[in-house]
C-alpha cells in the first residue's frame, strides 16, 4: 500500500517527525535503520496507528512513497568525527528502490557538504537516477526539542535547502503541510550550516553561564539572581542557565580536520561543559566536608538522571559521569527518576529510591541533577539532610545552589 511519506530512522529525530506527519493527516511509513533511542508510549503508538502510521520492515516499501526523510542518528565516533554509518545504510536501502520524482530530504545532523558529497552519490549510484533531474534532494535541519510543550511542529519554522530551486520547492511543499512557516536557504550547505550554528549557539552559551556559575560561587554572588535581572533586558541578551553538564543528541561541532577551519570557541565551550560533572563532585565533596562528613561511604541520592526534564532520554546525561566519580570516591549512590525505572552504571544496577522523601531524609547528600515537574522542591528541601541544587530550581535559601 503506497504512503505519502517514509521516515527512515525512528530515533529522537524520526519519531517526532512521524508523529507530526500523522497528526497532519499524512500516511506515513516508519523504517528503522538500526538501534535507535526513540520510543513511544503504548497510547502514543495506538494513536499513530489509528492515524495512518505503519511500521515498515521490508525495504521494498520505501519505493512506494512520494517523500522520504532520512533521520538516522549520527553519533560521534571514537575519533570524534560524526559516524555516518546509519545514514549510509538508509541511503543504500532507499537508493535500490528510488523512483523518479521522489523527494529525498536529509534531517540527520551532519557537517556542511554531506548532502551533496556523501548522500547524493549513494543515491545516484544505487538508483541510476540523477539528483535535481530525476528526483529531488534537500537538507532540512531538525528542530526537535523533546518535552517542550510551548513549541509544536506547527509553530516551529522549518529551514529548507535544496540541490536546485525545484528541489527546494518540492521539499517546501512537503514541510508546508506540517508547519506554518518554511524558510528557504540558498542551498543544502547553507541549511546544513544552520544546524551547526544552532547547536553550537546552545553549547557556547551554556558554557558561558557554567563558567559564570563557578566564578559567582567563588565571589559569593547569587548567579541565579544575576540571570533573573539580566533577562529583563529586551535586547542583546538571551537567558541560559548553568547545570551539571550538557546532555542530549546535539553534538557541538568545531568543524576541524578535513571538514574545515576549527572553531576555537566551540572547542573551548566543549572543554568547559565537559568539566561540569567534575565541578559538581568538587562541590558535593566540599559540602559533605563542611558538615563533618567524608565522600567515602557517604550516602548520596541523585535526583533526575535524564538529560532533559520530563522525558526518559538519558543520551549523554551528566548523571552517569557524576555517579561514576562518586563511586570512585567510595560513596554509596542511589537515584530517583520518575521516568527511569531502572538505571545501571559501570554495568551494575544503581539502587532506585521508591519513597523519595524517605530516601532524601536518609541520604547524607541529595543532588538535584534534573528538575522534573513532579518534584516538590520545597518539600524536598525540608526533608533532605543536605541538598545541592545544580539547576537553581529550589526556593532561595532552601538549598545549596551550583
Amino acid at each position: 500500500m503506497p504512503a505519502d511519506l517514509a521516515v527512515i530512522g525512528l530515533g529522537h529525530l524520526g519519531l517526532p517527525l512521524a508523529q507530526a506527519a500523522v497528526a497532519a493527516g499524512i500516511s506515513t511509513l516508519g523504517y528503522r535503520t538500526g538501534p535507535e533511542g526513540g520510543s513511544l508510549t503504548p497510547a502514543e503508538l495506538r494513536r499513530m496507528l489509528a492515524g495512518g502510521f505503519r511500521p515498515a520492515t521490508n525495504p521494498a516499501e520505501l519505493g512506494r512513497v512520494r517523500t522520504a526523510v532520512i533521520c538516522a542518528p549520527t553519533p560521534r565516533g571514537a575519533d570524534g568525527a560524526l559516524d555516518l554509518g546509519q545514514v549510509e545504510s538508509a541511503a543504500r536501502a532507499l537508493a535500490a528502490r528510488l523512483r523518479p520524482h521522489t523527494t529525498v530530504i536529509l534531517e540527520s545532523p551532519v557537517h556542511p557538504g554531506t548532502t551533496e558529497a556523501f548522500l547524493r552519490p549513494l543515491l545516484e549510484t544505487g538508483s541510476g537516477l540523477r539528483a535535481g533531474r530525476d528526483f529531488h534532494l534537500a537538507y532540512s535541519p531538525s528542530r526537535v526539542d523533546p518535552g517542550n510543550r510551548d513549541f509544536t511542529p506547527t509553530g516551529t519554522p522549518k529551514v529548507i535547502g535544496g540541490l536546485t530551486p525545484a528541489c527546494t520547492e518540492s521539499a517546501a511543499a512537503f514541510y508546508g503541510r506540517l508547519t506554518d512557516k518554511v524558510v528557504r536557504a540558498r542551498g543544502p550547505r547553507e541549511a546544513e550550516t544552520v544546524q551547526v550554528l544552532e547547536t553550537n549557539f546552545r553549547h557556547v552559551n551554556i558554557a558561558l553561564v557554567n563558567e559564570m556559575a563557578v566564578l559567582c560561587h567563588d565571589l559569593g554572588v547569587d548567579l541565579w539572581d544575576v540571570i533573573r535581572c539580566a533577562e529583563t533586558k529586551p535586547f542583546g541578551f538571551q537567558a541560559f542557565r548553568p547545570g551539571p553538564g550538557v546532555g542530549g543528541h546535539g553534538i557541538a561541532q568545531d568543524l576541524g580536520g578535513p571538514s574545515g577551519r576549527p572553531l576555537r570557541m566551540v572547542e573551548l565551550a566543549r572543554q568547559v561543559n565537559n568539566h561540569m560533572p567534575q565541578y559538581v563532585i568538587q562541590r558535593a565533596a566540599a559540602l559533605l566536608n563542611e558538615h563533618g562528613k567524608s565522600a567515602r561511604a557517604a550516602r548520596v541520592l541523585l535526583l533526575g538522571v535524564t538529560y532533559k526534564a520530563d522525558i526518559a532520554d538519558q543520551q549523554s546525561s551528566p548523571a552517569h559521569e557524576i555517579a561514576v566519580r562518586l563511586m570512585e570516591l567510595g560513596a554509596s549512590v542511589s537515584y530517583h527518576d520518575p521516568h527511569v525505572p531502572a538505571w545501571s552504571v559501570l554495568g551494575r544496577p544503581v539502587p532506585r529510591a521508591d519513597s523519595l522523601y524517605e530516601a532524601a531524609a536518609d541520604a547524607d547528600l541529595t543532588i538535584l541533577l534534573q528538575q522534573h515537574r513532579t518534584y516538590d522542591l520545597q518539600g524536598l528541601s525540608v526533608k533532605a539532610q543536605l541538598l545541592l541544587d545544580t539547576r537553581g530550581a529550589t526556593p532561595t535559601g532552601a538549598a545549596h545552589r551550583l
